[in-house]
């Protein structure tokens, strides 16, 4: 009898405990019918470019399974049980999902099946709530949770098992969406993860911890995407790190914590993980609507703001020191609540993930668990001059400020001939903004 191997976040043969013990525990010796069910509690709140990154790494595994790959819509309580029956299988292997819509859909699949569901391994290298203090409680704090964790350990990487692929109707993978003119997105798919990955370890890793912090040097792995979909398994990354590599690994290490908190805290996907500051008063009606739009659409007049915005709009992904940026920008010089730059960043980021986007958010924001202080405000001056000296990052995707000299190009108003035309002037004043800010949290501080 065969097995059926429910693919999710573990788009990829390599490394895949789940789609391993599938195929090991099928009657006749790898049988195994590999599916993906297209949810539409998944797909609704999925911007387009995640969507057509998804739909091209599913047409990517459909060719290492040689056309075999089964692709249904519907809800998988209803769809699972259905083909459980249609091909007669003994099992249904998947690994397993820690997010809040994820438990509880595994727990409807669990109860609607008339086989087991048998859950292996998951999307990261610690599975979450697996790492807790000496007291049993989740960390808080990301730098003592990175240490347990560190010292936890992982297993090494597993071989991509033999299958001999079961088949089965199967609904045409859909087409892309309607993507915006010139969107640029990545190669996708486990060989393209698998290559990307030794072009950085071969050319970039060794100038990681001194370079990451610039977007014009094009220095980060861009493997978030890889990570999303899991067409590599962040063990696979870990195994090929060194003592050297520290600060790489604790890069991964952040997306574990974030994981863990949420999965701690499932109510923090949405709502504030601390309720401390939602006193503090946010822009509303017109004026949020004006200042949310400039700030999409990359329309702020502050250069490495609105650079980091139109990368986002260009490629479905932003450096890393970009998205503090504009999201410090957003809620605390145009006094934005955190919910609207989290809800835009996860519409048209091709590595949008939950509990990473929206706890990087509550971090900057102040809200979330180990949060910047609120009195932490990014100055987009200065963080421009510090990370893109030369303004290469700035004159990429700000087309307008070519022109003009290193010196003036993150505060083209102090040009002697002002800022060129066809470029806004400032939406607000920084440091204006910045003492309101501060006088704003004060006030919430002492009502507390």
């Amino acid at each position: 009898m065969p097995t059926i191997h429910w693919f999710r976040r573990d788009l990829r043969l390599a490394d895949n405990p789940a789609l391993a013990l599938a195929a090991k525990s099928a009657t006749a010796d790898g049988d195994v019918l590999g599916v993906f069910v297209l949810d539409p509690a998944l797909l609704g709140p999925s911007g387009a470019p995640r969507l057509a990154v998804l739909f091209r790494t599913l047409r990517a595994l459909d060719d290492q399974l040689g056309g075999r790959l089964v692709v249904r819509h519907g809800k998988p309580a209803v769809v699972l049980p259905k083909l459980a029956k249609e091909i007669a299988a003994e099992s249904v292997h998947c690994a397993a999902d820690f997010g809040p819509y994820g438990h509880r859909r595994d727990d409807e699949v669990a109860e609607a099946l008339p086989v087991p569901l048998v859950h292996s391994g998951s999307a990261y290298a610690v599975d979450p709530g697996e790492v807790r203090k000496g007291n049993g409680t989740p960390f808080q704090v990301y730098s003592p949770f990175y240490r347990s964790w560190h010292d936890h350990g992982w297993s090494t990487p597993h071989r991509a098992p033999r299958v001999d692929w079961h088949g089965a109707e199967s609904d045409p993978i859909p087409d892309d969406p309607r993507l915006p003119d010139g969107l640029d997105l990545p190669a996708v798919g486990e060989a393209a993860a698998k290559k990307a990955w030794k072009t950085f370890k071969d050319k970039g890793l060794r100038d990681y911890a001194g370079s990451r912090d610039r977007p014009d040097l094009d220095a980060t792995s861009r493997m978030s995407v890889h990570l999303k979909w899991g067409t590599i398994h962040p063990r696979t990354l870990l195994a090929d790190l060194g003592p050297a590599d520290e600060v790489y690994r604790k890069e991964l290490a952040w997306r574990e914590f974030y994981a863990d908190v949420l999965f701690h805290r499932p109510d923090s996907a949405r709502a504030y993980y601390s309720a401390d500051l939602k006193g503090l008063h946010y822009a509303d009606g017109a004026e949020l609507s004006a200042r949310l739009s400039a700030w999409q659409h990359g329309q702020t007049g502050y250069p490495i703001v609105d650079a980091g915005m139109r990368q986002l709009l260009a490629e479905g992904w932003m450096h890393n020191r970009l998205r503090m940026i504009v999201a410090s920008f957003l809620v605390k010089d145009l006094h934005v609540e955190w919910t609207h730059g989290a809800r835009h960043f996860l519409a048209h980021l091709v590595d949008g993930d939950l509990a990473s986007n929206n706890h990087g958010w509550q971090w900057v924001a102040g809200t979330g668990t180990d949060a910047a202080p609120y009195f932490r405000i990014f100055n987009p001056i200065l963080q421009g001059k510090k990370f893109d000296p030369d303004g290469d990052y700035v004159r990429r995707w700000v087309p307008e400020l070519n022109h003009l000299p290193s010196r003036v190009i993150h505060e083209p108003w102090s040009d002697p001939n002002g800022a060129p035309a066809g470029y806004p002037e400032p939406i607000v004043d920084h440091f204006a903004e910045r003492d309101a800010a501060l006088a704003d949290y004060q006030r919430v501080k002492r009502s507390r």
